[in-house]
């Protein structure tokens, strides 16, 4: 009889190691090469009242910003220079932050310089609300919608768009003003601020030509 047991015992193991192995994968990091890409998010026209918003240009540093260390922040500097421009003569509220720790805003890149007067944020992390007066800042000023413009994307553009979102603020990212040195980084970002539950509902994804005061 103890035999027997034994027998069972040895063979209801060899069967559970059997499934076990046969087993799909568990976790996404053994199924990762088998995730499909969903389609991409759609972009919308925005427009905005100069009066109630505010444009949150992050992050472009000489440190930062380069063709060397990301093209794609280059390359956009002349589209958010024209945006930046364009909401001031409108009288919109701009605000810069820095990144990198230690800079300042003479880090800023000249074709982005704050103008006198424009608030630029000390180094704070990936959240600009985090240990600054950002929020109280902007609803003091009645502002309603913020257009998150930065690098890298998955840092300032992602964890700021979405803690305006969180906070009740319409948010609007443009996708050619949010620039990483992978654009994976940039399309995980779309994606959490399309997607994600009371982010989504609150934000516009768009593209500067398809922005108006």
């Amino acid at each position: 009889m103890k035999k027997l047991q034994e027998r069972r015992v040895i063979a209801a193991a060899i069967v559970a190691s059997a499934c076990f192995t046969n087993a799909p994968a568990q976790t996404v990091i053994e199924e990762w090469g088998s995730a499909k890409l969903p389609p991409p998010p759609a972009l919308k026209t925005a427009t905005l009242n100069p009066a109630e918003t505010a444009l949150l240009v992050m992050d472009f540093t000489r440190q930062t910003c380069s063709m060397e260390r990301r093209p794609r922040c280059a390359a956009s500097v002349p589209k958010v220079q024209k945006l930046v421009a364009l909401a001031r003569a409108k009288g919109a509220l701009v605000i810069y932050s820095v990144a990198v720790p230690g800079s300042t805003p003479a880090d800023i890149l000249k074709d982005l310089a704050p103008a006198a007067g424009e608030l630029v944020l000390p180094p704070l992390g990936p959240d600009k609300f985090v240990n600054s007066d950002l929020e109280k800042i902007l609803k003091g000023k009645g502002i309603k919608t913020v257009v998150a413009l930065g690098t890298q994307a998955q840092t300032s553009v992602l964890h700021t768009g979405a803690a305006a979102a969180l906070r009740g603020f319409k948010v609007v990212v443009p996708v050619d003003g949010m620039s990483s040195e992978d654009t994976y980084f940039e399309q995980y970002t779309a994606f959490h601020l399309s997607r994600a539950p009371g982010v989504a509902q609150q934000t516009t994804l768009t593209k500067f030509d398809m922005i108006q005061f």
